[in-house]
Parts: C-alpha cells; structure tokens; sequence
C-alpha cells in the first residue's frame, strides 16, 4: 500500500511540480513515470514525496543549513525556507569563496546546502565538494546529477513548483527537528512562499487530466545509481 502523499496529490498537481522536460539525463530517468504525448516527461510523485520526507529527516539533523538559488522565480521560496528553518539564504550570484575562505566576509560553514538547480548553481556545488559539505539539490528531469548527495526531483524551472516544494520541505524539517508537531502548527502558508499573483490553478480539467496521467501504467525505466 503507498504511503499518503505529504500534501493532497492536487497541490503537488496544480503546482506543476512533477512535470520535465522532454530531454531526460541517464541520472534522472529513473525517476520519470511516463512520457506525454507533446514529449514532456512526467515524474513520479510518490517518489517526488518520498525524497522530500528524505532530505526533511537528513536537513533535520543539520545544524547550519545554506540554501541557494541564482534564478529569480526562485527567491522568494528560499528566503522563506532560510526563515523558517533558520537557514543562510543565498540568491543570486553565489560568490567564491563563501563556503572555503574562512577570511571572506561572508564565509559560513554549511553542514549541508540546498540548490535549487545543479545548472545554475554550479559555483556552490563546486565549493560544496571542495568543502566536503553534503549537496541536496532540486533537480529537473535534464539535470546531471554529478556532486550531488540527495537528488529531489522536482520541476525546477517554475515558480509554483519551487514555491510548494520548499514549503513541504520546511515544514518537514521542523517535524524530523521535533519543533512542529502537527502539519497545522506550521506558521506559514504555500502563499507566504510565492511572489504576489504567481500561484493560480489551473482548470478543473486540466488537474483532472494530470491525475489521470498520474494513475496510467508506467513505462519501463532504465536502472542508474542511487542518489
């Protein structure tokens, strides 16, 4: 029997977090559950939820946690989830230096950091790995995953989706921390991790379609490494 989803299948559905791209890396086929008509990939979402439980349990036991994200649609769900977790949120250009010269100003020692995209925050994976320090990473179904400890795949390229996925993934935290009991404990709302107008769901339909795309049988997968 599957384990229930983290939050209702329709909000993961209506923020498009499970939904790729048509080009698939060898390390991220394996999370692909099938491939639409139009050619986009579409992930798994049990597995979607089930990294999500993962990095919360291992991110739980981190105590200086660093999350980056160069991409604008981005930042607003990492400056809430630096808040919540009490986290050092990095947007923008990540600077050199900031996880390996103890004489940069702005130096800070990770137990862990969090990327929003392996791609565009190549410079702190860089620094992570000469660092030592464990890599979570938010990956799309294109990502290379090389340098990366814990993949969370997700769709990575849109704000709604960065916006519910960094919002389970504090409230999670707090939970393996023991610093929240109940999901409605939880101080902040899917809004308070999104700019103003950026969440609006989609038609009826449309959701509809997705969750019958989500039940339909799987195509076969090809096998690569845990991550």
């Amino acid at each position: 029997m599957a384990t229930e989803l983290l939050v209702p299948s329709q909000t993961y559905l209506a923020s498009g977090i499970h939904i790729g791209m048509k080009q698939k890396s060898q390390h991220m086929r394996r999370f692909v559950y099938k491939v639409r008509p139009d050619g986009l990939a579409v992930m798994d979402l049990q597995m979607i939820d089930e990294r999500v439980r993962t990095a919360a349990a291992f991110l739980g036991r981190a105590k200086n946690i660093m999350v980056v994200g160069r991409k604008n649609i981005a930042h607003t769900a990492i400056e809430k989830f630096g808040e919540a977790v009490g986290g050092r949120v990095v947007k923008g250009r990540f600077m050199p230096g900031t996880l390996t010269n103890p004489r940069y100003k702005s130096f800070f020692e990770a137990d862990a950091i969090v990327v929003v995209d392996p791609l565009y925050d190549h410079q702190a994976m860089d620094e992570a790995a000469t660092a030592r320090v464990p890599v979570v990473a938010v990956c799309g179904t294109s990502n290379e995953t090389n340098d990366v400890d814990l993949v969370i795949p997700a769709n990575n390229k849109s704000a709604r989706s960065l916006s519910v996925l960094f919002w389970v993934l504090a409230r999670e935290t707090l939970k393996s921390r023991g610093q929240l009991e109940k999901d409605e404990d939880f101080a902040y709302k899917i809004t308070d991790f999104m700019k103003e107008g950026v969440f609006e769901e989609p038609a009826p339909a449309l959701v509809a379609s997705e969750q019958q795309a989500a039940r339909a049988p799987r195509r076969g997968r090809r096998t690569t490494r845990r991550k």
